[in-house]
């Protein structure tokens, strides 16, 4: 595929945070850009807002005929149904058709490409990638799965010799990818639906490290199964954290590489898993021959990813925080990180579980990651993509919880149930729509105060 002969580009489910990002992208290069997505959201509407037109039914007579000409490009996310009428037009018209990962790696492919993979931390370690590469002035693409605060946008375009992406594992999209530096953050299972077995997913990773072009570097975190570069906190690694201090919310810390000890480094986002991913992304940004001293103290000015340890209200006597977890690994690091950083306080979290197969597949590791916190409000299970599975249903979910004070309330009554929580902390996870809660909850809690 040549982008130069591409005039126009279609999406099909535009709305996703990648493929938004894409939308993006190709309307900046000067293509005609427009999409279906299932839901309005802040997403679509900020696409609307540079031009990109979006419709919300499944239906190809509202398709412009802009885009019906054999010179478009069709672009869609695994997520879209087979049965899905606009791309049941276009694959029977033999239209150009591509997955967003096939797209992403021919955009990236002759860039010097930074390529952050793991089963937790690609978003936030990629936003902090992005951010070094920002603060020493090299001309990059990055194409994030979140909304970084620093750019305010899941989309940047300073330049095209460097590139920072997200290799997605979900559907395999990571093998697109041609990276000339690639990390792996974390291989916990996940997306069993896709991979079926830990180990195909970990096969699945091991293909990933095969693409790396020839002298290209890969760092993992030290104690995964691969060889690489390693980062991690007071363990010996190649890149490592030691001398941790906390003042005021900040971290204060040594971090060693494997030519010099820079001191007294600065991070401000909370959770030893982001000092982790603020490691990582450092290390990454020290191959493209960025002054290690200057990228250290461009830790200290991340601002962080909307959606991720996001405080959305720090009052002396009360914290609200929203945070993307959906996970029961990314559900005790954001524990950790609030035990830390608010050592005393009663902590309630509001946790939205994410497809009911990850629920079934994880739900005893569910049950105790959501047992420590001191309440626990529980929502129904969000689908997705998916069809219910019998048996499965967050009242299930809830039985497991070895904690009293636990509570399954549906999302109508949830400010309800807010109003009349007496808690230090709260805390809303999940990676379903509780994030269009979170303004509502954050109004009212505004409001009360």
């Amino acid at each position: 595929m040549n982008l130069k002969d591409i005039h126009s580009v279609y999406f099909i489910g535009i709305g996703g945070i990648g493929m938004s990002a894409l939308a993006r992208y190709f309307n900046f290069i000067g293509k005609e850009v427009a999409g279906y997505d299932k839901t309005q959201t802040p997403i679509t509407d900020g696409l609307e807002e540079i031009g990109i037109p979006v419709h919300f039914e499944d239906n190809v007579d509202l398709i412009s005929d802009t885009f019906k000409h054999p010179q478009t490009l069709v672009v869609y996310t695994p997520a879209v149904p087979k049965y899905h009428t606009e791309l049941n037009f276009y694959q029977n018209n033999g239209f150009q058709i591509k997955k967003r990962s096939e797209v992403l790696g021919i955009i990236t492919k002759d860039s010097f490409c930074l390529a952050v993979a793991g089963t937790h931390g690609k978003t936030t370690t990629s936003a902090i990638l992005a951010h070094l590469l920002k603060e020493c002035g090299l001309p990059f693409t990055a194409f994030l799965g979140g909304i970084s605060e620093d750019f305010n946008s899941n989309f940047v375009l300073d330049g095209t010799e460097y590139s920072v992406v997200e290799a997605d594992e979900f559907d395999r999209s990571f093998l697109r990818l041609s990276p000339t530096v690639a990390c792996i953050t974390s291989m916990d299972a996940d997306h069993l639906d896709i991979y079926g077995t830990k180990e195909e997913l970990y096969h699945s990773f091991r293909e990933f490290v095969g693409k790396i072009k020839p002298g290209g570097k890969l760092f993992v975190r030290k104690g995964l199964p691969m060889e690489g570069i390693t980062f991690g906190i007071e363990d010996g690694s190649d890149f490592c954290i030691e001398n941790i201090d906390i003042e005021h919310g900040t971290y204060i810390f040594d971090l060693v590489t494997p030519s010099e000890v820079i001191k007294n480094v600065k991070f401000n986002k909370p959770g030893r898993h982001n000092l982790l991913n603020g490691l990582a992304a450092f290390g990454m940004a020290v191959q493209t021959g960025c002054p290690p001293h200057r990228l250290a103290e461009a830790l200290a000015s991340f601002k962080g990813v909307q959606r991720r340890f996001s405080y959305q209200i720090k009052e002396k006597d009360f914290v609200f925080i929203d945070d993307y977890a959906h996970h029961p690994t990314e559900i005790d690091a954001v524990h950790q990180a609030i035990r830390e950083m608010h050592p005393g306080q009663k902590i309630t979290v509001i946790f939205q579980p994410h497809l009911f197969s990850r629920t079934k597949d994880f739900a005893d590791d569910f049950a105790a990651s959501l047992s420590r916190f001191d309440e626990i409000i529980l929502l129904e299970i969000y689908p997705a993509r998916e069809e219910p599975i019998e048996g499965v249903t967050s009242s299930w979910l809830l039985d497991k919880i070895e904690n009293p004070n636990k509570k399954l309330v549906q999302k109508s009554a949830l400010l309800d149930e807010i109003k009349n929580c007496k808690t230090g902390v709260l805390v809303a996870l999940g990676a379903g729509d509780i994030g269009m809660e979170v303004p509502k909850i954050k109004k009212e809690l505004a409001y009360a105060g």
